[in-house]
């Protein structure tokens, strides 16, 4: 009978984009146990909120996560907006949500590009990441950043959107599509790819939502959620939302999830570009949040976000406290291992698309 191997998996590996660590128990070349480790790159930013004021700390917020920055300032936004009872203008929310979709995009092709890599498709990694400059291009021109862009407040948003702002993205959009097709050809019909990602990682339906997976995870097993479908604070109702839905559960199945909603997030933008009202880009912030918690959420392209903050009547919260979707889809992970072979180990780790500075505030 065989032994028990312990094999350390991280927190340095070149198929890991972030720091995490694995303890692999194997017996021969078969995982039997995966015992996560976290923690290399806690910076303590929840505490801030008790050192800047409640307008100040947007910027911290957005910098929990350079890829989710976005939607990581709109989502501590809200909380804001809601526990200050302020009314975000119609044009605000549709540009919040052409904003968070381009992320969606940038989030997603990144992804595409480090699962490429993994595989050995240096040729794959580049042209998925030479796509994604189309989208970093667009931030710059319409926020100035191209990483953090500052473009959310508490109240709407900073910047509004010009004519030849709306007709530029359009033409960019409209060209990309095209070329995410070709590049995702490669990803859906590839010999090579369909043997190292089909049926390897697999997570039925129970068993995703019994460990609370979210977003894509989620989805690629079947389950319908997605916190756009119930989002008042954007203009996804308005569009028609529905979620991406795939139900095989294993790798081949995320990553058709997030190459379709990259086909989505551009019909969203694009519709929202449409239909973009008329009117103020920001509502008047006057005095400071009371005593008192709110709670609130945001589809982020890993998954559903959630942000609780604290107020105690000065203009510095008391707390604030956010839950990321790495953190719920690590139990996921764990249970995605057990079983697998060793070579599958970076696969299915990269098919959670992890993001441990979003794990460690």
């Amino acid at each position: 009978m065989a032994e028990l191997t312990t094999v350390s998996f991280g927190p340095q590996h070149p198929v890991l984009p972030e720091p995490i660590h694995l303890d692999l128990e194997l017996k021969d070349e078969k995982v039997v146990r995966a015992v996560p480790s976290i923690g290399y790159v806690h910076r303590g930013l929840e505490k801030l909120v008790e050192k800047r004021d409640f307008k100040q700390f947007i910027y911290v917020a957005e910098r929990v996560c350079g890829i989710c920055s976005f939607g990581h300032g709109w989502g501590y936004a809200k909380a804001v907006e809601g526990l200050m009872e302020i009314d975000v203008p119609r044009r605000a929310s549709y540009l919040r949500t052409i904003w968070h979709e381009l992320s969606r995009l940038h989030s997603h092709l990144l992804w595409l590009g480090l699962g490429a890599d993994a595989l050995g498709f240096e040729s794959l990694f580049m042209h998925c990441w030479r796509l994604r400059e189309t989208i970093l291009d667009i931030f710059e021109e319409t926020t100035g950043g191209r990483v953090i862009f500052s473009v959310c407040e508490v109240g709407g948003v900073r910047r509004d959107l010009t004519d030849a702002m709306k007709k530029s993205i359009e033409e960019r959009l409209t060209g990309l599509r095209k070329e995410i097709e070709e590049m995702a050809s490669v990803f859906l019909y590839d010999d090579t790819i369909q043997t190292r990602l089909e049926g390897v990682g697999i997570l039925s339906m129970n068993e995703a939502m019994d460990l609370g997976c979210v977003g894509p995870m989620a989805r690629a097993s079947g389950v319908p959620n997605d916190y756009r479908m119930a989002d008042d604070d954007g203009a996804y109702r308005d569009l028609g939302f529905h979620p991406v839905l795939e139900q095989t559960g294993d790798c081949l199945a995320r990553a058709k999830v997030r190459i379709r909603e990259l086909y989505q997030s551009i019909d969203i933008i694009l519709g929202a570009l449409e239909n973009l009202p008329e009117g103020a880009i920001a509502s008047p912030v006057r005095g400071v949040p009371p005593k008192g918690e709110f709670f609130t959420r945001v589809e982020q392209p890993r998954g559903e976000a959630i942000y609780y903050i604290k107020g105690n009547g000065t203009k510095n919260l008391e707390r604030f406290r956010l839950r990321t979707p790495t953190n719920c889809n690590i139990a996921a992970l764990v249970k995605m291992l057990q079983g697998c072979d060793l070579a599958d180990v970076p696969n299915i780790i990269l098919t959670i698309d992890p993001c441990i500075s979003c794990c460690e505030r």
